[in-house]
This record gives structure tokens, C-alpha cells and sequence, in this order.
């Protein structure tokens, strides 16, 4: 058998009705998020149905100005979603994200088709794209991490920064322990993915290549790539945005400048 085998409306309902279970379990056991998982399965039906009713047309396209007008609104989707997950924010700090992601991001999706798999030309969006979306999605969690972090610790750990600062350390050397902290952080999530990779799970690159009939070795060296890739991206992203975070938050004279930050309310 090669190729996927092609599912339909009915076999869509069957998965369903998985979700009906976990619903009837949250009634059950009085859990309240009911609601949000209906929710939550509306818009994954809606928002993967108009995925997938662009990419058709846009991966016969070779237009290469609008496969990067897509790759473009990817990034700045996941730079606003990055930094919807701070609870802390400054002025500026959704260009900071979109500029380590734009960075991060497009470099590492560039050298993966242009140098890693050779595809020709290298903005072939049967490959750019998906490729480009795992790095943001798994990326831009690592990235919140190490920005919520960041902020947080300077925001609560103002006085340990200042005092260093009188003692006349820069501000590179007094925010230096919270941007190691905030790397660190931020490495954690594909640190963890990459260490139980093929032991505990089957990551989902490699089970997409392998239902839709490629040889199982050659997935697992597509999904090695793209771990790869992604642990490059984020440890990018999230020194890029944690260094331009600190930039923000310190004036021209090298003074802490911690009314900069707000808190967001949940």
C-alpha cells in the first residue's frame, strides 16, 4: 500500500466522539472545562479545514512573493501568541518577538530546504512551510518561557540588578544571571522532547511521513533534522528576545528602568 489512506466525514465523526467522551467524563466528574473543549474542538475543525483549503492552492503556486507573504503572517501569528503568554509586557515587545522569531525562525527554515534537504528552489512551499510551521510552533513555546521569565525575575529581582549596578557593574553584566535563567528556561521544552524522542513517543513529523507511506527510515531522518532545527531556532529566538527584552528595559545611561513593565491581568 502506498500514499495515505483518505479519510472522510464519517471517520472524522468516529474521532469525535472521543471528544464526546472526554466531555461526558468533565460533566461527570464536575471538572468545568466542558465548555472550553467544545470550544477548543470548534476551532480546530474551523481553523485546520481553512488551513488546509489555503495550502492546496498556494502549494501549486510559484509564486515565490507569496509563499513568503504566508511565511511572514506565520511568524507574526506566533510572535502575538508568544507574547500572549507573558504576564508581563513592555513597550515594544511585540516587535521584539517578531523580530527574533522573523530572525529564528527564517533562517533555520531556510538552511533546512535550501542546504539540508536541497529542494529546488529552496522556497518550495510543499516543504517550506510545514517545516517552517514545526519550527514556530515548538519554538514559540520555549520562547514565552524564557520571555515570562525574564520579565518576571527583573520585575522581582529588581533590587538584586540594581545593587549590582551601584557596585558598577554594566547592565550586561547585571542582568547576565536572569538571561542565562531565561535560556535555560526556554531550552527546557525541546530538551525534554528531544530525550524521550522514539523511546516514549513516535513524534508526529515521523508518523505523518510513515502514514502517508515513506520509508521509516528515511522519517526518522526527516524528524531528526527537524529536531535539530528546532532546537536551533529556539535557542536563537529566545536569546534574541530575551537580549532585546533587557535592551527595552534598561535607559541610555544604563539605569534600570522598571516601571517599563506591566502586569497583565488575567
Amino acid at each position: 500500500m502506498s500514499g495515505a489512506i483518505e479519510l472522510g466525514a464519517p471517520q472524522l465523526a468516529i474521532a469525535g466522539g472521543l471528544v464526546l467522551l472526554a466531555g461526558g467524563l468533565s460533566v461527570l466528574m464536575q471538572l468545568g472545562v466542558g465548555k472550553r473543549l467544545a470550544i477548543a474542538s470548534l476551532r480546530t475543525v474551523v481553523q485546520l479545514t481553512i488551513l488546509g483549503a489555503i495550502l492546496e492552492p498556494l502549494f501549486r503556486s510559484e509564486l515565490g512573493w507569496l509563499v513568503g507573504l504566508a511565511c511572514i503572517g506565520m511568524i507574526a501569528l506566533a510572535a502575538f501568541e508568544s507574547v500572549r503568554r507573558a504576564g508581563r509586557r513592555y513597550r515594544g515587545i511585540r516587535r521584539d518577538a517578531f523580530v527574533s522569531l522573523l530572525f529564528a525562525g527564517g533562517c533555520t527554515a531556510v538552511l533546512a530546504t535550501a542546504a539540508v534537504v536541497g529542494v529546488e528552489p529552496w522556497w518550495e512551499p510543499r516543504y517550506l512551510i510545514p517545516i517552517l510551521g514545526m519550527i514556530l510552533g515548538n519554538g514559540l513555546t520555549g520562547i514565552s518561557l524564557g520571555l515570562d521569565l525574564c520579565l518576571r525575575s527583573i520585575d522581582e529581582g529588581r533590587g538584586r540588578v540594581e545593587s549590582l549596578l551601584v557596585m558598577g557593574a554594566t547592565p550586561r553584566e547585571a542582568s547576565r544571571p536572569v538571561a542565562r535563567a531565561a535560556l535555560r528556561s526556554g531550552l527546557v521544552p525541546i530538551l525534554n522532547s528531544m530525550s524521550v524522542v522514539g523511546l516514549v513517543t513516535v513524534p508526529g513529523m515521523m508518523t505523518g511521513q510513515i502514514l502517508g507511506g515513506s520509508d521509516p527510515t528515511q522519517a526518522a531522518r526527516y524528524q531528526i533534522m527537524i529536531l535539530f532545527v528546532i532546537a536551533g531556532a529556539t535557542a536563537l529566538g529566545t536569546a534574541g528576545v530575551v537580549l532585546l527584552a533587557l535592551r527595552s528595559l534598561f535607559d541610555a545611561e544604563g539605569r534600570l528602568r522598571p516601571e517599563r513593565l506591566r502586569r497583565v491581568l488575567e
